[in-house]
């Protein structure tokens, strides 16, 4: 008989515990989602970058927002998903992070993430990224995490690379957007990798 592959991560690692908050440089934080965040995921349905580049939805309404809410903490207790606001400490949300695709078994999963423009522009999703990738790997116990963006979107590129995710090739008219199948950057980081200032 052969073997089964243990599992890189047991099953209720993510279940059994509560959704962590990290705190960045200066007054951000990543923290859960609220139902009174709801505003935020409107908002974000509107902006013209987070529509091209995150396929958020058109035409949320505030009913619609709280539903994904309540999905989202649906899925950390299904450990499918884990996904934060990001946020400066007492303001409403600025953008969304997270892990989705969660493979326990097989220890991986894929980022997600967007600002709106009053994040923009300062390193915050680079700063976010390195933090929940370090969670990921060094509390979670996951061994290789994905990044995938648009060819046509330099600034994820930069994200990318300044949170140490290795450019691991060009995935062919790998996502549809509003404007037609776009071909993808894949970038990845795996345990071992060295991190971002050493």
């Amino acid at each position: 008989m052969i073997p089964s592959t243990p599992a890189v991560v047991p099953a209720g690692r993510l279940s059994r515990s509560e959704q962590p908050v990290f705190r960045l440089a200066g007054v951000v934080e990543l923290r859960p989602w609220r139902q009174d965040d709801a505003q935020t995921l409107v908002d974000a349905a509107l902006d013209p970058d987070v529509q091209q580049w995150s396929r958020p939805g058109r035409d949320i309404s505030l009913q619609d927002a709280r539903a994904r809410i309540a999905r989202w903490h649906e899925r950390w207790t299904s450990e499918q998903a884990a996904v934060w606001a990001i946020a400066r400490l007492g303001e409403r949300p600025m953008g969304m992070i997270g892990w989705g695709d969660i493979d326990l078994r097989g220890g991986s999963a894929e980022i997600l993430y967007w600002l709106l423009p009053a994040g923009r522009g300062g390193g915050v999703m680079t700063d976010a990224t390195v933090r929940i990738s370090r969670w990921a790997m060094d509390d979670l116990g996951l061994h290789r995490l994905r990044l995938t963006h648009s060819v046509a979107n330099p600034a994820s590129c930069r994200v990318a690379t300044r949170a140490g995710f290795a450019l691991e090739g060009t995935m062919r008219r790998a996502l549809l957007h509003a404007d037609g199948w776009h071909d993808e950057h894949l970038h990845a980081r795996v345990r071992g990798d060295e991190w971002p200032g050493g």
